[in-house]
């Protein structure tokens, strides 16, 4: 069975408690993601969305001058680079969340994302047709 190490993004891109709004909000409009995981000394403390700066920025405050701490998610779940693909994503769906920080000894080594595990599991069913297409055309030339 494959787990998140197999097929997790490991070029992730981030922020720090040093951060502001503004540049969260440029790094995601470069890097197109909604979504960035905020590091304090390489341990993972929050995540930062689109939607929390819209929500908790844009209305009424001043994204050069808010700090990153004051609007990031710290009810974090996150998945472990051993954690099966099956379980990856049985979590996503419970916990209703598109991406999934993957953490290790404290520190963030990875990401994956809805799109990651659809095509893990495309691939997975494609690769599992070709091997039965394989079996049985072998299957054929032996009688």
């Amino acid at each position: 069975m494959s787990t998140l190490r197999d097929i997790m993004s490991t070029d992730v891109f981030f922020c720090t408690v040093e951060d502001n709004i503004y540049e969260a909000a440029v790094k995601m409009k470069d890097n197109d993601v909604g979504v960035i995981p905020v590091l304090d000394n390489g341990k993972l403390v929050g995540v930062i969305t689109d939607r929390d700066i819209v929500i908790r920025c844009v209305a009424g405050k001043k994204p050069n001058s808010t700090r990153i701490t004051d609007v990031i998610s710290t009810h974090l779940i996150t998945g472990s680079p051993d954690m099966l693909v099956d379980e990856a994503e049985e979590l996503m769906g419970n916990e209703q969340i598109r991406r999934l920080p993957i953490v290790e000894n404290d520190k963030l080594i990875g990401i994956i994302a809805l799109a990651d595990l659809a095509i893990h599991k495309q691939t997975s069913s494609e690769a599992g047709i070709a091997l039965s297409s394989i079996s049985e055309d072998r299957d054929q030339i032996r009688h």
